[in-house]
């Protein structure tokens, strides 16, 4: 795609691209465009398609290989086809009126599109890498979608009703369906007994009586499982459908069983959870996918589900979408957001929206060290590693412009003081050249401090946040719980990234004892100590719990402040050995 030519065929002739009119110029790059967003979708749909026998060959490092493949792919393209462009259009790369041509046209070559959307954020992509846009330019950008419906037939039904069975045998069907994705039924330890058990869970809470299913039709696939999404249609009069999930698992690494049933809204969401990898799933018709996903998690926006199917460019334009909607049709102000200032990052929030928008400070406090390059690094890691369940991902944004009216005035004074190289003042806009978009959550600190909930289960679920992080070989470097939140399904999550780093980059040792009084007395270490030596007895000493959370915590997850445990961590790893980490509690297990 990239092979740099600047001579096309015009006429019947070979020419230099630049004796070409500019809409002639326009139309061959708008084809270039194409092309580029077509080759995308080509390998896109060919690393996912890879999954089903990565699961089934039980092929691991395959699998997380694909998913960094598949997360690559997008800016390879872009970056390849922006070269291109440079190529084709060279003086006339930044003429306007050339770019509202070419959107014209791409848009007109894109019509019958079954991913149009998708393609809409390609092409705001190349704008953006072109012009460094501030705000959006609606005549160059897909700010709005060109299409108020789907332009294209419907190309493959999404979801797929089963009927006049039992439970189980409905599920047998479409467990075994292979040309919707099943496995034949000698991949399966014991099918039948597999959806009876299930069948049994999903009885137990309430729908005994299904008239019938509704699943997906294909199934959906991250690190070593394999999900079948639906709902069950209830017999019953007026009754609701009931969302459900099957997680498939290999018995003993051996043949394909049903590992545990997920019921209801609260348990997909967890399952979809902004915190967790992305999935893999033959999609080739998103925008109906992402709203039938949405009519079973009604909570769920539509950026977090194109996000979590693996299209984190096009969620960015959802997302921006909803934001502008909402700063519209609201009037509150940003204010920095809830919990304990930081020294790395400036943080705040529109009480009425759901997000937090975080900025790199021009200069860390004390002690903190590294700079914006150290920072934008780990926020990179977060994005490219398995997020286990416990990272919040972020989308990184530039050139954001907000009126300034909407920022609280001592809020617009520090941003503009202490992130200058971040934030300037535009007339009666505010321009934001680099920021990070996250969920908000709850602070854990504040949390506690309120002694309004559970605080003995979260932190418990503090400890095993630490330890599913240490499981996908991250040490969160900051274990103080300021840095730690919970997601309104109560779920202990880590945020602040400024420290982050490798379990296996780490040096873990014991705390040496001291030989004498002066050094026992001493204020500061008396002992040699290099930047990646991590002492995990020191932990407990910076932890401040409610009564009886600090001993549950220690009672529970003791072993994460002994050097031992994280010893045994790199040991695996080094081994390669990749540790599971279930997106389900224990319970929702079908055990024997």
């Amino acid at each position: 795609m990239c092979d740099g030519s600047a001579r096309r065929l015009h006429r019947g002739r070979t020419v230099s691209l630049t004796e070409l009119t500019d809409s002639r110029l326009a139309a061959v790059c708008a084809e270039a465009a194409r092309d580029a967003f077509v080759q995308y979708e080509e390998r896109f749909d060919e690393i996912t398609r890879r999954a089903r026998n990565r699961f089934l060959n039980r092929d691991w490092r395959g699998s997380y290989g694909d998913a960094a493949e598949r997360l690559k792919l997008y800016s390879e393209v872009v970056n390849c086809v922006t070269e291109q462009l440079e190529e084709l259009m060279r003086s006339r790369l930044r003429e306007r009126s050339i770019w509202m041509a070419m959107k014209a046209v791409y848009s007109a070559s894109i019509a019958q599109s079954v991913r149009w959307e998708i393609a809409e954020s390609f092409f705001n992509s190349l704008t953006r890498r072109v012009f460094s846009t501030e705000g959006v330019d609606q005549s160059i950008e897909f700010v709005d979608t060109d299409f108020d419906a789907p332009p294209a037939q419907l190309p493959t039904e999404i979801a797929r009703v089963e009927s006049g069975a039992r439970l189980q045998d409905l599920l047998a069907r479409v467990l075994t369906n292979e040309s919707t994705g099943g496995f034949a039924r000698e991949d399966w330890a014991d099918l039948d007994k597999s959806c009876e058990r299930a069948a049994e869970r999903i009885g137990a809470g309430g729908h005994a009586r299904a008239s019938a299913i509704e699943t997906a039709t294909s199934l959906f696939y991250r690190g070593r499982g394999a999900y079948l999404i639906g709902r069950i249609l209830p017999s019953a009069p007026n009754a609701a459908p009931l969302a459900f999930a099957l997680a498939l698992r290999h018995a003993d690494g051996q043949a394909v069983e049903i590992d545990a049933v997920l019921l209801g809204e609260s348990d997909l969401a967890v399952l979809f959870s902004y915190t967790r990898a992305y999935f893999r799933v033959d999609a080739p018709f998103p925008f109906q996918l992402v709203r039938w996903l949405r009519e079973l998690m009604p909570r769920k926006r539509l950026a977090d589900l194109y996000n979590v199917l693996g299209y984190n460019r096009h969620a960015k334009t959802e997302f921006y979408r909803d934001f502008v909607r909402h700063l519209q049709s609201s009037t509150d102000r940003f204010i920095e957001a809830a919990g304990t200032r930081g020294m790395v990052m400036m943080v705040f929030t529109l009480p009425s929206y759901e997000a937090v928008f975080k900025l790199i400070r021009d200069r860390f406090d004390a002690p903190k060290e590294g700079d914006r390059r150290d920072v934008m690094d780990r926020y990179r890691i977060v994005f490219e590693h398995d997020r286990a369940g416990r990272l919040v991902d972020a989308h990184a944004f530039e050139h954001l412009r907000i009126p300034r009216n909407r920022f609280e005035p001592t809020l617009l004074e520090e941003l503009l003081r202490d992130a200058s190289e971040t934030v300037r003042l535009d007339r009666e806009d505010i321009v934001i050249s680099h920021a990070y978009v996250e969920r908000r959550v709850r602070p854990l600190n504040l949390f506690f401090a309120e002694r309004t909930g559970d605080y003995v289960a979260a932190a418990c679920d503090y400890g095993q946040a630490i330890k599913d992080l240490a499981a996908s070989n991250i040490f969160p470097g900051d274990l103080l719980t300021k840095n730690f939140g919970l997601t309104r399904h109560d779920r202990v999550v880590f945020y602040d990234y400024d420290e982050l780093c490798f379990v296996t980059e780490c040096n873990f040792r014991e705390l040496p004892q001291a030989t004498s009084h002066e050094e026992e007395m001493s204020a500061e270490p008396w002992f040699s100590v290099r930047p990646n030596d991590i002492f995990p007895e020191e932990f407990p000493n910076f932890l401040a719990f409610p009564e009886g959370a600090r001993e549950a915590l220690m009672a529970q997850h003791g072993d994460l402040f002994h050097p031992e445990f994280w010893r045994q961590m790199q040991e695996k790893f080094r081994a390669g050995d990749l540790p599971e980490i279930f997106p389900y509690p224990r319970e929702r297990r079908l055990a024997d």
